[in-house]
């Protein structure tokens, strides 16, 4: 068995760690941490959570664990990350500190100047199924935001395929669940204003997603390609449904980009591909670790459905998953 601990374990993220890490059959939760709630017990907050003492960050018990997953907001988890390393502990960070490769970025888009410049290098994007030998032993693995992995699966094998049109944008249509924008309390997520509403938001170049994609459609494609991302609040508690138009070459053969993907995913266990002429819809993947997605073909753009629960392989799940990997371990461990 692995000692693992968690910062920010009170979060709809960290809970969701929680319950995933109680079934693991390799891994054990040792610390949990929680600024709201230091000194109560786990299990009081989060029902079937181990009976453990709730810490603040700064007296988490490090020398203890093999691996920890900071659930922080940026900037503190870069920190707690330097800790944790120099303790000997493997990080998984589910903030976005490690995600951007270059620290100016960073600061452009966080507002603040990055807290540990020179891991940025160390740190391995986890979008799991792109990266198993990176993320194989590594000892700081960046897990990817909610959108961005909903957008990237699907268009992942499709990049390197030469299909795409780079001379014309690709638009992203995505909608998220509430609990997408956190648990500290906000007047525009109350009940009453959500409730039968539907809003955009962080319209144009504006969401901090956005260069998280641009960087990995880069790292792939010879050619630059505009992305138009335009998130969505949709009045459920979880799941993201994003919609994904992708120009594709006048001279892309349909039934050869669907057998792209299909050949790409075939024997994935968490991400697949609908039959023909259906949609992914959040009832395929809500409380699973699972991407769903379904191409429809019109002209020369590619209109892609994609699929997943924001807290689990959008957050937590994918997190357990790159700690499987990390581990040499079973990818569905704590998972099926």
């Amino acid at each position: 068995m692995k000692k693992v601990g968690i910062y920010g374990a009170t979060g709809y993220t960290g809970a969701e760690l929680v319950k995933l890490l109680t079934r693991h059959p390799r891994a054990e939760l040792t610390f949990a941490t929680s600024e709201t709630h230091a000194g109560e017990v786990l299990s009081t907050i989060i029902h079937d959570a181990p009976n453990i003492s709730l810490q603040r960050a700064a007296a988490a018990p490090l020398d203890t664990v093999e691996l920890v997953f900071l659930c922080l907001p940026h900037s503190a988890a870069g920190l707690t990350a330097v800790a944790a390393l120099e303790a000997g502990a493997c990080v998984i960070d589910l903030s976005a500190d490690f995600r951007l490769r270059d620290a100016e970025q960073y600061k452009d888009w966080y507002g603040y100047q990055h807290p540990a410049p020179d891991l940025l290098r160390q740190a391995v994007y986890g979008l799991t199924e792109t990266a198993r030998p990176e993320i194989a032993g590594a000892r700081l693995v960046a897990n990817p935001g909610c959108y961005p992995t909903s957008v990237l699966l699907p268009i992942w094998p499709l990049l390197a395929a030469g299909v795409i049109n780079c001379d014309r944008p690709m638009i992203v249509d995505s909608k998220s669940g509430v609990s997408g924008s956190g648990r500290t309390p906000q007047q525009h997520l109350h009940f009453v204003e959500v409730a039968n509403n539907f809003s955009p938001y962080k319209i144009g170049r504006v969401h901090r997603h956005l260069p998280e994609m641009e960087q990995m459609i880069t790292r792939v494609t010879d050619s630059p390609l505009e992305l138009i991302f335009s998130p969505h609040l949709l009045p459920v508690p979880r799941g993201i449904l994003s919609t994904i138009y992708l120009p594709l070459l006048e001279s892309a053969d349909h039934s050869a980009v669907r057998k792209t993907c299909e050949e790409a995913y075939a024997g994935e266990p968490f991400v697949s591909l609908v039959p023909a002429g259906q949609h992914a819809t959040l009832a395929h993947v809500l409380h699973s670790n699972r991407c769903v997605f379904g191409l429809t073909f019109t002209g020369d753009t590619l209109i892609i459905t994609s699929a997943l629960d924001n807290l689990l392989k959008g957050a937590a799940g994918q997190a357990v998953q790159n700690m499987n990997v990390v581990f040499g371990w079973e990818e569905s461990a704590g998972l099926a």
